[in-house]
């Protein structure tokens, strides 16, 4: 029988030769994602920018920047804490949001990802991910924060990173919301876990 670790670089091998749909024909790389498989939590994204497409990781341009500064104040590190992944793994062009389609074609990776890393929380990162992991009904603007659930796991939106660098304002209660998953994280995974900050 396969070990979860066997499994998980089977999956990322499959992933990374992906032609599934027209996104492979634009990108330079596919973004499988970062972070510890075995993390207490996943954090979920739209898809991969520029900067992405052409490093080959999640999270890398300025919206990534941010992201990892909410995550070191809330005491996370991408090597211990987390790992990141994108409702799709190949660069939209232009930057333009997913559609249906690409989503349908590229959500069973993601998802098999959340089982072979078992996170307690998930972070829906922006409306993207919010709409294809929790449906329609939910709003980001209204949902923020609001903890729900999802094929038994407590997951959380947050405003996306990219947000927060279009309207300083949306900073505040991003930072309240993220301070609810450090106290989440203390009671599911780590009672002893340290944030400065919280």
């Amino acid at each position: 029988m396969q070990s979860a670790n066997d499994e998980f670089e089977d999956l990322r091998t499959s992933v990374l030769s992906c032609r599934k749909c027209e996104l492979a024909n634009t990108r330079n790389n596919v973004i499988f994602g970062e972070g510890n498989t075995e993390a207490g939590i996943l954090i979920i994204g739209e898809a991969p920018g520029k900067d992405e497409d052409i490093v080959g990781r999640p999270f890398v341009g300025k919206s990534g920047q941010l992201l990892d500064k909410i995550l070191a104040a809330c005491g996370f590190t991408r090597e211990k804490h987390v790992f990141i992944s994108n409702i799709v793994k190949c660069r939209p062009p232009e930057n333009r949001v997913p559609t249906p389609h690409e989503a349908a074609i590229c959500m069973p990776w993601l998802l098999k990802q959340i089982d072979l890393i078992n996170p307690r929380i998930l972070i829906l990162l922006g409306a993207t991910a919010l709409k294809y992991m929790a449906g329609n009904d939910y709003k980001i603007r209204a949902d923020h924060g609001k903890w729900i659930i999802l094929n038994n796991r407590l997951a959380v939106p947050v405003y996306h990173p990219a947000a927060l660098l279009r309207d300083p304002g949306l900073k505040r209660p991003t930072w309240e919301d993220f301070k609810k998953i450090v106290l989440k994280y203390r009671e599911l995974v780590d009672p002893d876990h340290y944030s400065a900050h919280v």
